[in-house]
């Protein structure tokens, strides 16, 4: 609907001065709605025409009146129809209110996002990464494409943004913009922290994000398996490019580095760490947080393959993400893996195949991976098929029938030794069928418990029912032994 304007000037009969004079007053209407001003001059009656809204008459005083009262409706006209470009509704008030200056100027959404984003790209290698800084410009034309065809125009007020606001942009992003549901949440959560920023800074009263949840689905992380790997390593190739890929492609399956990781590594970051052995030692790129990898065999020979064969102490001949990410694809047909192949999945690959699956702690793959929060690791944490297998193994191994005799054997042979143990010099020498008289000597007790030793479970059993028929003397010993045993556990 198009949106009706105008400025009407008229005389306040009731406020007649002694002059004779009255003052002109003003009426801005928009839409129908109106709002009176004054215009802090004054005209004689006699001279003002009331169908025209303006003096008439060739004095001085008719021309310098009727020039203020046009000075006035200029302004307020431009003040409408930059409101009408930025805002979805305008007001006859918010337009007296900029005219007289009580009004404070708004702050526009896509001016603040603009600020926001220059700080950011200030502090790129500082404490920001680049790719964040693509994804603040990335959301913020979003919203300027959403804004410029949902309301027509070039910016909107802070005070603007509302639910609804936020809803139609989250289905613009899923619809227009043909995002995906996470990148469409990736995007909100953006333009929530400006929404934040103009809400710590007084600019907005409430937050119109407070009834609104952003909610990221869990992804299926893709990732090699063990076989598809060595299917991958084994797999000749006849083009220098394809291998040069693949190498690079493997090395980081057991690295865990991210692509440009692998671009930065230079000869200085591969070094003897506390335990003698070969290390990365670098930062992310991305979080700036230190990552420690030791380097196996695999990215070993890697290494050694392409050793002082690049300039600048490259330690690979990496190309670029997207040309990577082709002839992985290319790749991918010839070893017949049917997958969407990536270099980030090398990544995903270090985590879930070589380590997780394998037993590594997720505290040391979250180190590894130079993640700054385990949550963040815990997203690779999946259960494989390989890694169910195994540990129901190790279960079935404890809980058949010949685990459980042994450890109850070995059990009840810990016993009858620990008997034995509490026994005295005395007792001992009964329970060999040698007379307690002789005096107490370290060496035979030492010969005893070294012939007690070469005896079988059946022979100690034997021997000690018929040495010590008396049963209290045996429950005695017994209890003594259990007592024992239990400490040491």
């Amino acid at each position: 609907m198009k949106s009706t304007f105008s400025i009407l000037y008229y005389l306040k009969r009731s406020g007649q001065k002694t002059n004779g004079n009255m003052p002109i007053l003003g009426r801005i209407t928009v839409n129908g709605e109106a709002v009176q001003f004054s215009t802090k001059v004054e005209m004689n009656p006699v001279y003002w025409n009331v169908k025209a809204g303006k003096a008439i008459g060739k004095s001085k005083e008719v021309h310098e009146v009727n020039a203020t009262l046009e000075s006035i409706k200029t302004t307020m006209t431009k003040i409408y129809r930059d409101l009408q470009e930025r805002e979805t509704s305008v007001t006859p008030e918010r337009i007296k209110n900029i005219f007289f200056g009580i009004e404070i100027k708004q702050r526009m959404l896509l001016d603040l996002f603009k600020q926001q984003n220059d700080n950011v790209q200030k502090l790129i290698g500082i404490s920001k990464s680049k790719a964040t800084y693509q994804k603040y410009e990335v959301t913020r034309k979003h919203l300027t494409k959403f804004i410029k065809e949902r309301y027509n125009l070039t910016d909107i007020s802070l005070k603007e943004i509302n639910y609804s606001f936020i809803y139609d942009f989250e289905v613009f992003l899923l619809t227009t913009a043909q995002c995906n549901a996470n990148t469409t949440a990736k995007f909100m959560q953006i333009f929530k922290r400006i929404i934040i920023i103009a809400k710590n800074n007084g600019w907005i009263l409430s937050d119109p994000f407070a009834n609104y949840k952003i909610s990221i689905a869990k992804v299926d992380r893709g990732y090699l398996t063990q076989d598809e790997l060595d299917q991958l390593v084994f797999k000749e190739l006849k083009t220098k490019r394809l291998e040069q890929v693949r190498d690079i492609f493997v090395f980081s399956c057991y690295t865990g580095l991210a692509y440009i990781d692998v671009k930065n590594l230079r000869e200085k970051n591969i070094r003897p760490s506390f335990d003698g052995n070969l290390w990365i030692m670098t930062k992310r790129q991305k979080t700036n947080v230190n990552t420690n990898v030791p380097l196996l065999d695999i990215p070993k020979q890697v290494l050694d393959k392409y050793k002082n064969t690049l300039p600048n102490e490259a330690v690979l001949p990496i190309l670029s993400n997207q040309k990577m990410n082709a002839y992985l694809k290319e790749i991918a047909d010839l070893c017949n893996i049917n997958k969407n192949l990536t270099f980030h999945l090398a990544r995903h690959t270090f985590a879930t195949t070589i380590t997780l699956a394998k037993g590594v702690p997720i505290e040391s793959v979250s180190k590894m991976l130079g993640h700054t929060n385990i949550k963040t690791t815990q997203i690779y944490a999946r259960i494989t098929d390989g890694k169910l297998s195994h540990d129901m193994a190790t279960l079935a191994k404890k809980l058949s029938p010949t685990t459980a005799k042994k450890q109850m054997s070995a059990r009840s042979h810990a016993m009858i030794d620990v008997q034995f143990e509490c026994l005295s010099l005395k007792e001992k020498m009964v329970l060999f069928n040698l007379p307690p008289a002789l005096p107490d000597d370290k060496k035979r007790e030492e010969r005893l418990a070294a012939l007690w030793v070469e005896f079988s479970e059946d022979e100690k059993n034997s021997l000690w029912r018929k040495a010590f028929e008396n049963e209290a003397n045996i429950n005695q010993t017994r209890s003594q032994a259990n007592q024992k045993l239990e400490v040491n556990q």
